[in-house]
């Protein structure tokens, strides 16, 4: 474990742990980019707290104003302008969260911080910026609007079903049942499932 006691690699771990959580962020649900997270950024404070490393306070209250920020931009798309901030924040916390000779001066090797620094920014501006965009995407057909639309049962409808509306594929259900391939109206929906009727106007 003599390795945990260099600066140079916790300040690595604590770079990795900090993508691993950003991309449990841009991908959730899947749990390994958390544990993954959790683990590499545990394993980084337990060596700081196991080898006594001397921690630059006002950098780690920036790191964490940064890491807030971030969150704040990917969930809020209009204030996108806390995105950039949040990166300066986040990457100028990181590189000084350990105390060098100088104030001025990082903890851990300048060429590592500095390289270190650049990618992970870059990282953190790209993944934002196309979890922003994702959010910022309207629907391709609005749930709401197709109450009405005149669509096909591609299955046997009752309890459940099948039906093409406006060139997309939903489930579907109806009070009475409805052949495969006739015409059908959607009359209201139930979450993600139309309920329908059969459509009386001539088939399609």
């Amino acid at each position: 474990m003599e390795i945990l006691q260099n600066p140079n690699v916790i300040y690595l771990m604590l770079a990795g742990g900090l993508i691993f959580a950003v991309l449990a962020l841009v991908s959730p649900g899947t749990g390994i980019l958390e544990l993954g997270a959790l683990f590499i950024l545990g394993l980084a404070g337990w060596a700081v707290i196991q080898y006594d490393l001397s921690i630059n306070w006002l950098a780690m209250f920036t790191l964490l104003t940064g890491i807030v920020l971030f969150f704040v931009a990917v969930r809020k798309p209009k204030v996108w302008i806390l995105l950039p901030i949040s990166i300066i924040a986040i990457v100028l916390g990181s590189a000084f969260i350990f105390s060098g000779q100088e104030w001025y001066v990082p903890g851990v090797n300048p060429l590592l911080a500095g390289v270190v620094s650049i990618l992970s920014g870059l990282f953190f501006w790209i993944a934002a910026r196309k979890v922003i965009e994702a959010r910022s995407v309207r629907p391709r057909h609005d749930i709401e609007a197709l109450e009405g639309t005149i669509g096909e049962a591609k299955t046997a409808i009752h309890a459940e079903g099948s039906v093409q509306v406006a060139g997309e594929l939903w489930s579907a259900r109806s009070e009475q049942p409805i052949s495969n391939g006739a015409r059908v109206r959607v009359i209201a929906r139930d979450g993600f499932i139309l309920i329908v009727e059969a459509d009386k106007q001539t088939d399609i």
